[in-house]
């Protein structure tokens, strides 16, 4: 028979959800893939209620419901400070990761080259195959994950299409610093080079850091393509309510891409969202304090088990140190841990180019009760360590 794909033959299974699979059949509490375990706010699951029995319940516009458009305008607009036009400025996707993947489509060709910073969230290596783009990996230095500037003058040296950047980071937790962003900027604009940005995480930062919207910088919103979704602002992981917000020279080139990819987001579950997009800005300080919590009480618990780690600045990762256990494999690791210890990790290789073997990513976002439970679980790992060597 004929050959299949060349662009995917060496594609493997997502590790995260991967992950989650190996928490499940050992029965470990699983901070490998980033979904909390606590509901989203009533006023919105009460609104999905309603849409339920109400509607609606066909075909919203392809680009998303004009009420969805304009609740998102509305919030986009006060936190950026930026105007953006709901008709002609947004498409509404089915999560962030068809929303970088309509991104990458619109804006590349095949031949074309990207940079994306390592550690990087695992979807953009197959964003760049898939699009038949080119990736040009420049690597961000632990502990605090900053970048040389030469390095990545070096990199947009290459003539790329496009810069992938996470902010805050997945993985790492990085938030970028205005002088970042800047530097940044001023490279797109000097080669000419589009931002796609992935701003889930825009409302989980911890203080004294704060978020800088990559568009609103000086010259930055005609080339910039904000991507993100409502995923982890609400705890709707599941509804995969998902955003595009360009120049309207960009999106009208993104609607169409979108139009024949999933054709639309679920109209009831957009129905239900607006109610939140509405919230006023008491909520997302809520937000930020439940997380901080949650961080703090995780952070503290790795302290009194004496585990290693990088703090995060921003969204609900800890990268933890493993190389006191001995294994060259950190996948291995995992799985060790998920049977022995019965608590789920990934690998951190699974978001490096560079061989990085001994690092793990656990996330935070659980109840105080999941939490503490796999903190009790993790406080046997020595233990187990000992008897397993």
């Amino acid at each position: 028979m004929k050959e299949l794909s060349n662009r995917t033959a060496e594609f493997t299974d997502s590790v995260i959800r991967r992950m989650t699979r190996i928490s499940d059949q050992y029965g470990a509490v699983n901070l490998s893939q980033g979904m909390p375990d606590f509901e989203p706010p009533k006023e919105i699951l009460s609104r999905l209620v309603e849409a339920a029995m109400e509607g609606p319940h066909q075909y919203a516009t392809t680009w998303g419901a004009k009420n969805f458009r304009e609740a998102l305008a509305f919030k986009q607009n006060h936190f950026s400070g930026m105007k953006i036009d709901p008709n002609t400025e947004i498409v509404v996707t089915c999560g962030s990761t068809e929303a970088m993947m309509a991104a990458m489509l619109s804006v590349t060709n095949p031949g074309d080259k990207v940079i994306i910073f390592s550690p990087f969230y695992e979807n953009y290596g197959a964003d760049t195959i898939l699009s038949g783009a080119e990736p040009i990996y420049v690597p961000l230095i632990p502990p605090e994950f900053k970048f040389d500037a030469n390095v990545l003058e070096e990199a947009f040296k290459q003539n790329p299409k496009a810069l992938i950047l996470c902010n805050p980071s997945n993985p790492t937790g990085k938030v970028f610093t205005r002088e970042e962003l800047q530097l940044i900027a001023d490279m797109a604009i000097k080669y000419d080079a589009y931002i796609i940005t992935d701003e889930v995480y825009e409302h989980i930062i911890y203080a004294p850091y704060e978020h800088v919207y990559m568009a609103a910088l000086p010259g930055m919103k005609e080339r910039t393509i904000t991507c993100s979704s409502l995923s982890k602002t609400y705890a709707i992981t599941g509804w995969r309510l998902g955003y595009v917000i360009a120049p309207e020279r960009i999106i009208d080139r993104i609607k169409k891409v979108h139009d024949f990819l999933t054709v639309g987001a679920a109209a009831p579950l957009m129905e239900a969202a607006v109610v939140g997009l509405r919230f006023g800005e008491e909520y997302y300080k809520e937000v930020q304090k439940h997380y901080a919590h949650m961080k703090n009480l995780f952070l503290k618990g790795l302290d009194d088990i004496g585990l290693k780690y990088i703090e995060p600045q921003g969204a609900y990762y800890v990268l933890v140190d493993i190389r006191e256990f001995g294994y060259q494999n950190d996948l291995e690791f995992c799985e060790w841990l998920a049977k022995e210890v019965k608590v789920g990790a990934v690998p951190g290789s699974a978001f490096f180019k560079e061989e990085v073997n001994h690092l793990i990513r656990l996330h935070f976002a659980k109840k105080d009760e999941t939490l503490q439970l796999a903190l009790q679980n993790l406080s046997s790992i020595y233990v187990k360590a000992a008897k397993g060597n």
